[in-house]
């Protein structure tokens, strides 16, 4: 082997702020980034899946989930993670896209992923019952929070 790249990484295990299941879509990243800095995310266990928290909601087969869980569960256990961060985006192809799965809607579209990010959270919390989940729903013009209530499985109107 040749070396190509040099650089120093801390050796230390890390403490994780937050699991993050989100979409590998690239044109959200920098604005998530921006924002899980702000919310003092340093250190995370990106998750990052086609259609990001779609996985919990409403995967295309028992194993998407299951893997998600997994990954979830393997944060905890390496890194001591009790938060995990669920992301939908705008115009996500997992979905169809804001064309194709919701007719250019950009109302119906957020209303859509609201009830999926709800669902996700509420199957994360019947799985990992310990876990403080927050859900966030990513357009072109910013990030927004859905409101989940303290206790698992209920959620704010």
């Amino acid at each position: 082997m040749n070396k190509v790249f040099h650089f120093d990484a801390p050796r230390d295990r890390y403490l994780c702020d937050a699991a993050v299941v989100w979409c590998f879509d690239n044109r959200f990243q920098l604005g998530f980034a921006k924002f899980l800095k702000r919310l003092g995310i340093v250190n995370s266990d990106p998750i990052k899946v086609a259609g990001g928290a779609k996985c919990l909601s409403s995967p295309e087969n028992e194993g998407e989930r299951e893997f998600v869980l997994g990954q979830i569960r393997t944060s905890i256990r390496l890194h001591a993670t009790k938060r995990v961060i669920l992301m939908v985006h705008s115009d996500c192809g997992a979905y169809g896209g804001l064309d194709g799965g919701f007719g250019g809607d950009a109302r119906v579209e957020a209303e859509h992923h609201e009830t999926e990010l709800r669902r996700a959270a509420e199957g994360l919390e019947k799985a990992i019952p310990d876990i403080e989940v927050q859900a966030y729903f990513v357009d072109f013009e910013g990030i927004w929070a859905v409101e989940l209530s303290q206790e698992v499985g209920v959620f704010k109107p």
